[in-house]
């Protein structure tokens, strides 16, 4: 009988048991930081073992990256529809704003340990929890916005579609507080909407 077993009195399988260990994981990272993240720290927050947590990951490095990607998609919204360009991107920003700005402190202090051991940045990071659906949320919301005539297809460069999530991001990271409504406001109404509109 391993410990997991011995302390829950079942044992845990398959994508039960990952989940258990991520969930540990990233509750062990917002709590003690990238320097408390540590195997035997996940194990015991799990009530599993190391050699469980070794199975599924070859190291500590492993654990982090899968824990990562786990945490950045807690609360993932759906696509906002609310009719409008300037309604969807304002349900966007203020769902990534509630979501987001909880862990805002741990990613600006976090994040520069882990870069400077990893060699990674911010946007490797996002790519590797999100791929393609990082961009496949603007892009609906986009098209949409294309078919109902108010934004122009020609201003559409990457840059441009992607102005309010980064300015959003880059306020979120910098303060390490959540963003005020005003401010998510001013996002899309002085600076997205003028730039993407007919």
């Amino acid at each position: 009988m391993d410990l997991e077993e011995a302390e829950t009195g079942r044992r845990r399988r398959g994508e039960e048991l990952e989940q258990a260990i991520l969930t540990a994981a990233w509750e062990q990272l917002l709590e003690d930081g990238y320097h408390g993240f540590t195997i035997d720290a996940v194990a015991e927050r799990a009530q599993t073992s190391r050699s469980v947590v070794y199975r599924r990951w070859a190291g500590r490095d492993d654990l982090l990256d899968a824990t990562l990607t786990f945490g950045l998609k807690l609360g993932r919204v759906p696509t906002p529809d609310t009719g409008t360009l300037r309604g969807d991107m304002l349900a966007l920003l203020r769902a990534a704003n509630a979501a987001r700005s909880p862990i805002a402190p741990l990613m600006s202090v976090f994040m520069g340990a882990y870069y400077a051991d990893s060699g990674r940045t911010f946007a490797e990071v996002r790519n590797r929890a999100f791929g393609e659906s990082s961009s496949r949320t603007l892009d609906e919301i986009l098209e949409r916005a294309i078919a109902r005539g108010e934004a122009d297809p020609g201003k559409l460069s990457p840059r441009v579609r992607t102005v309010a999530s980064d300015l959003f991001r880059h306020d979120l990271l910098m303060t390490a507080a959540p963003l005020a409504d005003d401010a998510v406001v001013a996002i899309v109404d002085e600076i997205f909407l003028p730039l993407v509109r007919p």
